[in-house]
């Protein structure tokens, strides 16, 4: 066979490797985070959160017909299009890695020798194979999130330029550079991550059609880059649309014409003017002025696959984020305008002083018969700025961090050094190096390590150098050695990559250097660029993954320094195969240490904890969410499911806008309106978007009803005056109540019958903010006219500031908590929350189910929060049932919690909750089980401790200061649980064995 033969075989022989990798660690049903909304979304051609992925709706779509109707299948074959398009990625790369080993090593067919041939398919299987088990890609690939199928883009795009500059010379080349336009104004539908690769296009064909580039033309070339990059970015993707958005204003405020003529107009305007200046490019014979105008038709082209979006917001479908079926709606849509602005060259720092409000754009909303004033959009104007503000949050525990991890004294005014200090040392260090290094060195658990503590850190596998990074490896303690996720890699990927990076750039600096551009692009760039704010909920590694992918061609280009540098001596075809497995070694032990922390085909809580959310709720209840998880996920088990389609899922986070609001007062599924009194008119955009309390001195409690109507009304005297002049409404007092009319909480079954002694007067609360938001008035508003008709739950999983106040008369009953208007307990003896016992003991012992976590084979960071959190429902009703003296039925759930929770200890969290357990094991006089759980706690805590004070004194500082602290209380409480319950030897081991703890952190406790 030929080299093309070859190449084409080799490609598709790691496309099939990579897709059985996948297939078989597939996700079996819906993920958490973004997951469910995407499958909730695609399935129903719906619209999804900004800025919108229409492409990855419509091939999910194509790949949900795969299920043959079944529902229950759906999210499988969504998540296998991530997989096949993963697999195709490999392959693109692949392919990617052989095109420019040949251009090095063999400038024609003709040279390319048998060692050379090997050599380069050595290469290409050893990058595109590293790339597939990397930590960040594999688990982007069996999901079904927008990651898989913007990797796919980017692969596409860079394998397009190449194919274009092997056959440059040729007639008709240019098509491949109209198919990488198209293929970016594709990408635009998938994710924004893949304009990041436009740079590297450039350059490549700069560096084909310059005779001899210099350091001048180059600097040049890179500017013009970046202005392409900004005039797709923002010129086509947001300022088209601004356009025609302003087009259609001045059509129908100022013509009088109706909506959708300016647009209209605009479109014709643009298509004629792409037309006319493409006819003459050719008759001019203007040749890059028609490759750019031609690129442009195709980027816009290819955008135009958001028109999906547009079509279908015009349906009003269950889920309609930003609801873009008119111009300024859409305008919003792509400008991520939910999610705000973050200073990136020049801004404030986290305490810089607010002096004033400055106005920064007019926004608008469609009205009945034109455009109306929806407000402005406006600023804080501070009183000190510095360049690169990298500290600029004033959220209170961002600024709790930016001091710790600065040591920043209170008073202190961060500078431009601090700045780029904790840019390096965080954004870039932490939040990106580490990263790198999870994926090409080897890791340990994720685990806090986005806030900065010893967890997340990367691990080699060799323990000299992993002391110099974590302090002393020699006795590692189990949250890292028991946890799937401690891979170690030995450095191997990282050594070959780096040979590799050199010997490309030691052969062939332009290619090595568009390489390094794209890197630096889809990496540090990336982090400088987005700005970040620490403590987000979740790990953000698959934003870097273009650089991930950039890197992984250099670990191919590694058998080419092996074979030039270390084999050299070796007649050249041997010396071809071992260069070749060799490397071959980096993707095998990535590949044997990743399987089981990326195998989820076991895995299936994210949907069990959806469908028992939605399952426990009463019928036609109201469910108030908050996050990703208790939402995303609930939103795919009802609209692929239809499981519970009369639950009413209200994601209080979005409840701000007008858009939601709107939604909630149609009838969704088998779901009737909410019981909401607002008009459109009373909280469309710029109207009531908040309301400060101002204090009345009101000292009664006051009806809610009276108090939302003084948040609508319109009087002037139930509003006050800003300096400005203008009227806003205020709440007047914080002292609310609900008059309860006991039949009607009896007649709805909210209470049963026999606890009609229980129902309470009057529901009367304080609520717990300073202002109000319209997403509150909205519930004020629902809860003010429900009249008890239709059951009211909140997530357990939401901050508990989201109850409004409400927490005496929120009684779990599992993964809700239901609102009952019960007389409030005046004290709860032993208890962590109030408790609904009937319905908590059906959901913990028949209705849930456990996602297998009992013997899963890996669990992530979300999956061991539900387990802590399923394990504090087990002790909340175990509890309760003890202090009912209802001791058989708390050995039941007992046992039960035994069956379905995990024996390992999957954060430090779940000592908490094993430590409660074991206080009602005593009490339910089951010392043996509780003796067991105390030993195993105490055991662990140990090998926990004795790390961390290891690492302490080779530091000679405390290490995690808040883990040392966990877990030292918790082996106190058990020396005195122990002793309370005569437990005596127990009690003495477990005293000695804190007592030496203690005495190795004495001294830095003491210091």
């Amino acid at each position: 066979m030929n080299y093309s033969k070859i190449n084409s075989l080799a490609g598709w022989a790691c496309f099939f490797i990579a897709a059985t990798t996948y297939i078989l660690t597939l996700d079996r049903s819906v993920s958490f985070w973004d997951c469910g909304e995407f499958i909730a979304s695609a399935y129903k051609m719906q619209v999804v959160h900004q800025p919108g992925a229409p492409i990855v709706s419509m091939i999910q779509r194509l790949f949900s017909t795969l299920a043959l109707g079944n529902p229950t299948l759906v999210a499988y074959f969504m998540n296998l299009a991530s997989a096949i398009a993963s697999a195709a990625t490999i392959m693109f790369l692949f392919w990617t890695i052989t095109a420019l080993a040949k251009k090095v090593v063999a400038k024609t067919e003709t040279d390319l020798s048998q060692s050379k041939t090997i050599s380069i398919v050595g290469a290409g299987i050893v990058g595109a194979l590293a790339f597939a088990f990397s930590d960040s890609f594999w688990f982007s690939a069996v999901e079904a999130e927008v990651y898989a199928m913007s990797s796919l883009c980017t692969a596409v795009v860079i394998w397009g330029i190449l194919k274009w500059e092997s056959q440059a010379e040729q007639p008709q080349a240019d098509r491949w550079l109209l198919f990488v336009a198209y293929m970016i104004g594709i990408s635009i539908g998938v994710h924004l991550l893949n304009l990041l690769a436009i740079p590297a296009v450039i350059f490549i064909y700069y560096f084909k059609k310059a005779a001899k580039p210099t350091w001048q033309s180059t600097l040049k070339v890179f500017a013009i880059a970046i202005a392409v990059l900004a005039f797709v970015q923002f010129g086509i993707i947001q300022y088209l649309i601004s356009f025609a958005a302003q087009f259609d204003y001045f059509f129908v405020n100022t013509l009088g014409l109706g909506f959708g003529s300016g647009i209209i107009f605009f479109a014709m305007l643009l298509i004629g003017s792409l037309i006319y200046g493409i006819r003459y490019s050719i008759l001019k014979r203007k040749r890059f002025l028609h490759l750019s105008l031609l690129f442009t038709v195709l980027l816009i082209f290819g955008y135009s696959s958001f028109a999906l979006l547009i079509i279908r917001a015009q349906a009003k479908p269950n889920l309609n984020n930003t609801d873009p079926e008119n111009a300024f709606n859409f305008l919003s849509y792509v400008n991520r305008s939910q999610y705000g602005d973050r200073p990136l060259l020049f801004g404030e720092n986290y305490n810089s002083e607010k002096i004033d409000i400055k106005e920064t754009g007019k926004l608008y909303r469609k009205g009945e018969t034109k455009y109306e004033s929806a407000g402005t959009r406006s600023d804080y104007v501070y009183r000190d700025k510095t360049p690169i503000p990298r500290m600029y949050s004033d959220k209170a525990e961002h600024i709790n961090f930016y001091k710790s991890w600065m040591g920043f004294e209170d008073s202190h005014k961060p500078t431009l050094i601090d700045n780029l200090n904790y840019m390096f040392s965080f954004q870039v260090g932490q939040m990106y190096m580490r990263y790198f290094m999870w994926n090409f060195v080897g890791r340990q658990d994720n685990q806090d390590g986005q806030h900065g503590g010893n967890k997340g850190a990367w691990l080699s596998g060799i323990k000299p150098i992993d002391s110099l990074h974590l302090g002393n490896q020699q006795n590692l303690p189990p949250s890292i050695t028991e946890n799937k996720a401690y891979n170690r890699f030995f450095f191997l990927p990282l050594i070959i990559g780096l040979i590799g990076a050199l010997w490309h750039f030691k052969r062939n600096q332009k290619d090595a250097g568009v390489l390094a551009l794209l890197f630096v692009f889809t990496g540090v760039a990336i982090v400088v660029y987005l700005n970040s704010v620490p403590i987000e909920p979740r790990e953000r590694d698959y934003a870097y993954v273009g650089s991930f992918y950039t890197f992984a061609i250099w670990i191919g280009l590694g058998v080419f320094g092996l074979k030039d540098w270390v084999f050299k001596k070796i007649n050249p075809a041997r010396a071809s195969i071992l260069a070749s497995v060799i490397a071959l070694a980096a993707p095998i032990i990535m590949l044997q240490q990743g399987w089981d922390d990326h195998n989820r085909s076991e895995s299936h809580l994210a949907r069990d904890i959806s469908i028992n959310y939605l399952k426990s709720c009463a019928p036609d209840a109201i469910l108030f969410t908050y996050g990703d998880n208790d939402t995303f996920p609930l939103w795919y088990a009802q609209e692929v499911e239809n499981v519970r389609p009369d639950v009413r899922i209200v994601n209080l986070s979005l409840f701000t806008a007008d858009w939601y609001i709107d939604g909630m007062r149609k009838k969704s599924n088998a779901s009737a309106p909410l019981p909401l009194s607002l008009k459109p008119n009373q909280y469309v955009t710029g109207t009531r978007d908040i309301m400060y309390y101002q204090d009345y001195k009101i000292a009664q409690s006051i009806e809610l009803k009276e108090i939302v109507a003084v948040l609508l009304s319109d009087h002037d005297e139930d509003k006050v005056t800003m300096s400005d002049g203008s009227k806003y409404n205020v709440l007047p007092t914080k002292n609310l109540k609900i008059s309860v009319n006991a039949k009607e909480v009896v007649d709805t079954g909210t209470v049963p019958l026999e606890d009609a002694g229980k129902i309470a007067k009057t529901m009367e609360w304080t609520y717990n903010e300073d202002y109000v938001t319209k997403g509150t008035l909205a519930l004020f508003d629902i809860l003010a006219n429900n009249n008890w008709k239709r059951p009211i739950y909140f997530s357990n999983a939401m901050p508990s500031a989201q109850y409004i106040g409400l927490d005496k008369y929120l009684y779990s009953e599992g993964l809700n908590l239901r609102l009952l208007p019960l007389k409030p307990e005046e004290s709860k003896p032993e208890q962590h929350e109030l408790v609904n016992v009937k319905p908590l003991y059906n959901n913990l012992m028949h209705l849930y189910r456990y996602g297998n976590i009992k013997n899963a084979n890996y669990l992530d960071r979300q999956s061991a929060d539900d387990v802590n959190m399923f394990s504090n429902m087990f002790n909340s009703l175990i509890t309760k049932l003890i202090s009912e003296g209802k001791f058989e039925e708390g050995k039941k759930v007992a046992n039960h919690y035994f069956k379905v929770i995990p024996d390992q200890f999957h954060s430090m969290y779940q000592l908490a909750s094993t430590f409660y357990l074991t206080e009602n094991l005593y009490r339910l006089n089951d010392a043996q089980k509780a003796n067991q759980l105390i030993n195993k706690s105490a055991d662990y805590m140990k090998k926990e401790l004795t790390y961390l004070a290891d690492v302490s004194i080779s530091k000679n500082q405390l290490a995690s200061e808040r883990e040392v602290q966990f877990y030292m209380t918790f082996l106190g409480q058990m020396v005195q649980l122990t002793q309370n319950h005569k437990q005596i030897a127990l009690s003495k081991k477990l005293e000695l064995q804190y007592n030496q703890l203690l005495s190795r952190f004495s001294p830095f406790i003491n210091g």
